[in-house]
């Protein structure tokens, strides 16, 4: 008798139904969270315990091996001219939706429900007296390892960066530090693969208590802003990040489909950390060069998270609209350019896109109190802006690759073996 055997997208798909069924049946129990959220906990524990690693080792390997200072330079300026394009367009097409579908119009705030934002509040407070100044001069980093041991990733990404030339500089003195960290690199790949291998039973703890603790008619009052930002999103995806691809010569199905267990996982977790090993390493299978795809995909968590931005645009304007609060083109523009900089360096704070709109929402005349009534189905948001973020950052790893003229494209059949 032949054994089955499923893929591993198969078995995070498993896991996310089950465990969307067992949290609708378990809805408000608080046993069935204590024992499911451990499960979660221990998955997302074993993720973070291996991002740092991998980022730090693989990025001194690849910049080692450019060598030029000036190369890497270019390719950073370049990086960055592109997030900072496609982010502006992601917050425009957020406002252009949020203007024609009128999501939080009509709503009678007396029978909507409220959840406690003062966890957001508090980490707010403590990003606020960051400026954009502040978070540039922080990238440089006074002590490497605290660094590494706070997960600050672009302080991380500077010094590895950094090491990686001064390897490349001193030539073959340089060689066995290289091996030493060629090996580390491929180690913590093997680690990877071995903790992904527990990511259904991780997707299925935290859906599971994600549905229980809100259950789905949690989504009932706000329906039509989580269907308005969904439908925005997929559009985004399609048209907007595929019109990209194609001018890039790339298609963004076929991006999609390569990226299928990635896009499933971040979509379960809501954490976009869960996949970033995955994506540097597929990306570099389908085509693009290691030292462009292990620097732009971490760099890009920070400055190019295209679903977030997108969101915290159009939830900024549904806020406005559930308060009869009529923003005009030039507050728009404000919240636009207000959203590029408050948006920036802040990606490993919890809570990333409330912590951006509480910073944001002040400086255009949107009450704070207003998210307290979206608060609770930012998870089922997160869920899909997630999964955008993914593919953003896996394009533009492409896109970098072709502006550099060294993608070199694969069998897309291999990509999927190699997964």
């Amino acid at each position: 008798m032949k054994k089955i055997k499923l893929s591993l997208a198969v078995q995070i798909f498993i896991g996310l139904i089950i465990g969307i069924i067992v949290g609708a049946i378990f809805y408000g129990s608080e046993t069935a969270q204590a024992y499911l959220q451990p499960l979660g906990d221990i998955f997302l524990r074993l993720i973070k315990m291996i991002v740092v690693p991998i980022v730090f080792s693989s990025i001194i390997v690849a910049i080692a091996g450019v060598g030029d200072l000036k190369s890497v330079g270019k390719l950073g300026g370049k990086s960055i001219l592109y997030f900072v394009v496609v982010t502006m367009i992601a917050i425009a097409i957020g406002l252009i939706s949020a203007n024609i579908f009128q999501p939080g119009a009509g709503l009678n705030l007396q029978e909507m429900k409220q959840t406690d934002i003062s966890t957001y509040v508090d980490t707010t407070e403590s990003q606020e007296s960051k400026s954009l100044i502040d978070t540039i001069v922080h990238i440089v980093p006074t002590n490497p390892f605290q660094a590494l041991i706070s997960g600050d990733m672009l302080a991380i990404i500077f010094f590895s960066v950094m090491f990686g030339v001064g390897i490349a500089a001193i030539g073959e003195k340089g060689k066995p530090v290289l091996h030493f960290f060629q090996g580390m690199a491929d180690a913590m790949f093997y680690v990877t693969n071995q903790v992904m291998k527990f990511a259904p039973i991780g997707v299925f703890a935290l859906i599971g208590v994600t549905i229980s603790k809100f259950g789905i008619e949690s989504l009932i009052p706000l329906g039509k802003l989580v269907i308005t930002v969904y439908g925005t999103m997929i559009f985004f995806v399609l048209v907007i990040l595929g019109l990209i691809a194609k001018i890039v010569g790339f298609s963004i199905i076929k991006l999609i489909k390569m990226l299928k267990e990635e896009l499933i996982l971040a979509f379960s977790t809501a954490s976009s950390e869960s996949v970033l090993p995955r994506i540097m390493s597929k990306m570099e299978q389908a085509g693009c060069p290691k030292h462009i795809a292990t620097f732009v995909i971490p760099t890009g968590y920070s400055f190019n998270l295209d679903g977030s931005t997108l969101y915290q645009a159009l939830a900024a304007l549904f806020i406005a609209q559930m308060y009869g609060i009529e923003m005009s083109i030039a507050s728009q523009i404000t919240l636009m350019l207000v959203l590029m900089v408050t948006s920036k360096g802040i990606a490993g704070v919890p809570g990333v896109s409330f912590v951006v709109l509480l910073a944001t929402l002040g400086t255009v005349g949107i009450p704070l109190e207003g998210l307290a009534f979206i608060a609770g189905i930012d998870r089922i948001l997160d869920m899909g802006r997630t999964a955008v973020n993914v593919v953003g950052n896996a394009l533009a790893a492409i896109v970098i690759s072709k502006w550099e003229g060294q993608f070199r494209p694969t069998d897309t059949t291999d990509v999927q073996k190699a997964s």
